[in-house]
Order: C-alpha cells, then sequence, then structure tokens
C-alpha cells in the first residue's frame, strides 16, 4: 500500500470518527422540552431525568451530573451553564445511593456519554442525601469523574437518617431510614455495621487524584458536619488528596449553596483544566 492511499484512509478514519461524534451530539435527548432558567431544558417524564443545554457547549462536552432536590439553590448549575456546560439529573429519589441507585446512574451515564457524546469525566453535585449518591457512584467509576462538589453532603447513613435512632448527634428523619434501610435491604443492626459507604470508599478516589470542594453550614443539625464532612475530609488528606472545604459560621443544613458560587465555579473549571477538556469520550 503507498503512503498515499495510507493517509487517505487515515483522513478517513479520522473524519468518520468526528462524524459519528458530531451525529450523536446533535441528537436530542428524551423527554418534553421546556426552559430552565433561560436555557433549553429536556425533561423525561416517564423516568425523571433532566438534561439542560447551554447556549454553546464548551469544548470536550464537559457536564454537572447533580443528585436530588433539582432547581434548589441553582447558583452553581447556572453558573456553569453560562460556561457552556451541560447539567443533567438522574432521578434516583429514596434509594440513597444503594446498590440500586448506582445501577441507574450507569444506566444515565452511558446514555449521555455513548449516544449524545458528553464528556466521559462529569463533575459530580451532591446536595444533602445526594452525597450518598454521588460518592457511592464515584468510588465505583472513580477514573470517570472530574472532580466532586458536596453541599452538606451526607456521608454516613447513619448519622442521616438514622440519627439519635442510630445513636448519633443529629435528629435524623425515623420514615427516611427505615426507606433506606429497606433499599439496601438491611436490618438496623446491620446498617450500625455496614462498611461500605462514602466514608469507607475514599480510597479509590484519592488514588485517581479526584479533587473535591464542600460547601458545609457550621450549625448544621441535621447531617452534622462533625459526622459528615469533617471525616471525610480528614481521611482524604490523610490518603494525599484534595479536599477543600468552605465554611458558613452561624448557618444550619439551609440555605445551600453560596449566593456567589464563584469559589466552587473555580474550583471545578480547575479541576476540568487538569482533565484535558481535549479528550476523547469514551476513552
Amino acid at each position: 500500500m503507498s503512503s498515499h492511499n495510507l493517509i487517505t484512509i487515515i483522513v478517513m478514519c479520522v473524519l468518520t470518527g468526528l462524524f459519528a461524534e458530531a451525529a450523536r451530539a446533535n441528537e436530542a435527548f428524551p423527554g418534553s422540552q421546556q426552559t430552565f432558567h433561560g436555557f433549553t431544558m429536556f425533561h423525561d417524564t416517564e423516568t425523571g431525568r433532566r438534561v439542560v443545554v447551554p447556549k454553546t457547549a464548551a469544548v470536550g462536552r464537559p457536564w454537572v451530573w447533580r443528585a436530588r432536590f433539582w432547581g434548589h439553590q441553582p447558583q452553581f448549575d447556572l453558573a456553569m451553564l453560562e460556561r457552556g456546560w451541560h447539567v443533567a439529573y438522574c432521578e434516583v429519589g429514596n434509594l440513597f445511593g444503594s446498590p440500586e441507585a448506582i445501577t441507574k446512574g450507569d444506566a444515565f451515564y452511558h446514555d449521555l456519554v455513548t449516544n449524545h457524546a458528553l464528556s466521559a469525566t462529569p463533575v459530580l453535585e451532591g446536595m444533602s442525601r445526594g452525597g450518598l449518591f454521588i460518592y457511592n457512584w464515584a468510588a465505583a467509576n472513580a477514573d470517570k469523574v472530574t472532580a466532586i462538589y458536596g453541599d452538606a453532603p451526607v456521608m454516613d447513613f447513619t448519622s442521616w437518617p438514622g440519627g439519635q435512632q442510630a445513636g448519633k448527634a443529629g435528629p435524623g428523619a425515623p420514615a427516611a431510614w427505615n426507606a433506606c434501610l429497606k433499599a439496601y435491604g438491611l436490618t438496623p443492626e446491620q446498617a450500625l455495621a455496614y462498611r461500605h459507604g462514602p466514608l469507607d470508599r475514599l480510597t479509590p478516589l484519592a488514588a485517581a487524584g479526584v479533587p473535591i470542594i464542600h460547601v458545609v453550614g457550621d450549625a448544621d443539625e441535621v447531617v452534622p458536619v462533625t459526622e459528615n464532612t469533617s471525616i471525610a475530609q480528614q481521611r482524604y488528606h490523610s490518603l494525599g488528596g484534595t479536599f477543600e472545604v468552605i465554611h458558613k459560621p452561624g448557618v444550619g443544613h439551609h440555605p445551600h449553596s453560596l449566593k456567589d458560587p464563584t469559589p466552587i465555579v473555580d474550583f471545578v473549571l480547575a479541576a476540568w483544566a487538569n482533565h484535558a477538556p481535549g479528550q476523547s469520550v469514551g476513552e
């Protein structure tokens, strides 16, 4: 085969790949088209999935994967949309980061990356109980995560929704605790001995170099910082990982986020810059 023919074949293969990726990127997301703070949103009411599309997608088609409480305190989400990021949401309510929730998350991730050409390494965002999902999914997929943003996140289900029922400081939530036990298939005694939650699965994240940022209210009695974020930060630092915490003195579990999300945005954009935005989807 001549060098000219070989070059022609290589160029054709490259162009074929680019055309295929462009076709995936242009494929409409499932669901009805709605608006979200001025942006186009596709909402699949059957599954609860939502995808918000930026005006112009950033290079590499990065995205924020939000867990729980869609639309609540969306300052960070809106800031990322303005910067060309997609924002997506997978409904895993009342599953508390259990294996069933992770399976649903896997299907959602595969669809967005394979069928819609979004980046293979999203940023995970978890408010409150959403922390259980993002950390358990990340622990099982550490190579597929750019960064984690937790906002007053639950890191131990015995802290919340267990609370006083599980011997912890917070009041807990009895109905949610029972739902959590059911989701995991555990008895209360088994739950107290469970060692596969976010606080126990930080090693793969540190090994993969996943940077973490949390925003917490220091007076949070619902999801006490000392039982969740403080333990996670100490353990992650001991593993050599990057774990920043923005403290809000005198603030409880609410309000979430920051009025000005710039510190979170800067942290995430720095993590993305270190993650080679030009990466090919699926690598």
